[in-house]
């Protein structure tokens, strides 16, 4: 008898990264069901909107679908209260608490994590700082934080084997789980983001959620500095903040189809990534359809973005520094078959490769923990 397989998902609110992740392992089981915390109808693709998901107390709250992130604090409690009991094999696809999901004794938990819980570990101040939150407000949080990162690092022992999507989260989760992970790279659509012919444009474009992690208000004072225009494609709780910033140069696109943006791909100078990424899918769809992309040298840009081949690597994240990047970057005649080529590396079939070779040998060790 095949074995029953579940999929834990933090949330299905939008199609980013994290979602097409999921979609791609909709793929390896077919027939596997979905576990959420929050189930916005319609918000992601229809091969995930297909199957049978199953979602926690937090759907029943006043206003989860738009403010799920208020009830932050539930969410340890309502992951714990899905109801897992029939599967064999559960994946948790997790970058907040997905992976801390109680599986039966019997069953093999693999968690492919996008990262641990950034704002209980290292980017509290992004997201919960004084200078955003006051400092009241601030000092709450951070006792409510604690208690997060202390529930996430014990709840670790759950897993049985950590996958990480680069290996900058491979570090962290060897930082705060103390284990180890194998890396499989997210999945990219490089047959759908591809070049056509399309002459560079005069316009600079952030593809991102709007969030404050992301540093978006740094990519706008550089797109000033520099002279060129900038759109922003991308939804968020910081629009109205980074509006109030921008000037008449930058055009916030709001949300975009998958065709809008291979088209806004192809017609931009190059891609900004001013933020710390955990892996960054942006900078290889980016890539596949010919363009170089800026980026911070940090984090998961060091595995996407090869300085001086396919994009320019920005040493510090000033604004300073991020425009001399960008001049760089608009100066130089980039080769579009070398962008094209380095972005295949990190094909929808390299993915299902590396995670079947995962499986395989997760499910060929029982259930030991690594």
């Amino acid at each position: 008898m095949s074995a029953r397989v579940a999929i834990v998902h933090d949330w299905l609110t939008g199609m980013r990264g994290g979602e097409r992740v999921l979609e791609a392992l909709c793929q390896m089981y077919p027939q596997a069901e979905l576990f959420t915390l929050v189930h916005v109808r319609g918000a992601v693709s229809p091969a995930i909107e297909s199957r049978k998901i199953h979602t926690s107390i937090i759907q029943r709250l006043p206003g989860a679908a738009r403010h799920y992130r208020q009830y932050l604090p539930l969410f340890p409690f309502a992951i714990e209260q899905l109801d897992l009991d029939r599967f064999d094999l559960v994946i948790s696809s997790s970058h907040c608490a997905a992976k801390a999901a109680v599986t039966p004794g019997r069953a093999i938990h693999v968690c492919y994590c996008h990262s641990p819980m950034r704002y209980a570990w290292d980017q509290f101040d992004a997201y919960f700082g004084e200078a955003r939150l006051g400092r009241v407000r601030s000092a709450v949080m951070r006792r409510v934080m604690r208690r997060l990162a202390r529930w996430d690092a014990a709840t670790e022992g759950r897993v049985n084997r950590f996958v990480a999507n680069s290996r900058y989260v491979a570090g962290r989760i060897r930082r705060y789980y103390n284990r180890e992970a194998t890396v499989v790279h997210p999945p990219v659509n490089t047959a759908f983001f591809h070049p056509d012919g399309t002459s560079r444009g005069e316009y600079l474009l952030v593809v991102s959620a709007l969030v404050p992690y992301k540093r978006l208000d740094v990519a706008i004072a550089a797109a000033k500095e520099v002279g060129l225009p900038l759109k922003i494609a991308g939804v968020g709780g910081e629009r109205r903040r980074l509006e109030r910033q921008a000037g008449p140069s930058v055009q916030f696109l709001g949300r975009v189809s998958n065709e809008q943006i291979r088209e806004l791909y192809r017609g931009a100078r190059a891609v900004l990534m001013p933020g710390e990424e955990d892996f960054g899918i942006v900078p290889v769809e980016a890539q596949a359809c010919g363009r170089p992309v800026v980026a911070l040298g940090r984090g998961g840009a060091l595995e996407t973005v090869e300085d001086g081949v396919t994009g320019v690597l920005v040493k510090d994240d000033s604004v300073e520094a991020f425009a001399a990047g960008v001049r760089t970057a608009v100066e130089r005649d980039f080769d579009a078959d070398t962008l094209r080529s380095r972005a295949e590396r990190f094909s929808e079939e390299h993915f299902l490769s590396g995670m079947r070779r995962v499986m395989d040998d997760a499910l060929g060790a029982g259930n030991p923990r690594w």
